[in-house]
């Protein structure tokens, strides 16, 4: 892989995770004035929405796709999302090894692009990805405490704040990749 990254300066580091949102409220301390108790509601449905995320290394803007399920369609359909961002450049993605990345179909759709190179995590090693920090800043900014009573509502919210905000990782510099980092992207 950094054989790649030197012979291809222009190449992308990116990081792929995904996760659900529920209506329900998670809660987390927070000030108020003595004698007023903050009040949140909580919903008892367990609806949820998932999404696709994938954090640029360089750039730390996000690649969202909202999605109902969690498979290798959805999985290639992100894939084909992410090469769109960045036609013409080699890419390199690290993903963890969720069933939903492999099979057939996702397979099928590596062979037929190969600027596309993907690096898995190691088992059991979230901390890792980036993008689980992406999906923690997210939720204490959006979910956390919410009082949004409907599901659609709180995940144009989710999805508004992962495309507007950008998201710093120290991932490339930790793991020795900072030096092969275009200048042009930056």
């Amino acid at each position: 892989m950094l054989d790649k990254a030197q012979d291809a300066p222009e190449t992308v580091f990116l990081t792929t995770d995904e996760a659900s949102l529920y209506l329900q409220t998670t809660t987390m301390a927070v000030w108020a004035p003595r004698g007023q108790t903050p009040v949140v509601r909580s919903a008892t449905q367990r609806d949820k929405v998932n999404f696709y995320g994938t954090l640029d290394l360089h750039t730390g803007r996000e690649i969202v796709l909202r999605t109902t399920e969690m498979n290798a369609k959805a999985s290639v359909q992100h894939l084909e999302q992410v090469l769109a961002a960045f036609p013409h450049r080699p890419i390199v993605l690290f993903w963890d090894r969720a069933t939903w990345h492999k099979g057939p179909l996702v397979d099928k759709f590596l062979v037929a692009h190969p600027r596309l190179e993907l690096v898995y995590f190691p088992v059991g090693a979230p901390d890792l990805n980036p993008q689980e920090h992406v999906w923690k800043a997210t939720r204490r900014a959006v979910s956390h405490n919410h009082l949004t009573p409907k599901l659609p509502e709180l995940a144009d919210q989710f999805e508004e704040h992962l495309e507007r905000s950008t998201f710093q990782s120290s991932f490339l510099h930790r793991y020795g990749y900072g030096a092969y980092v275009c200048p042009n992207s930056i």
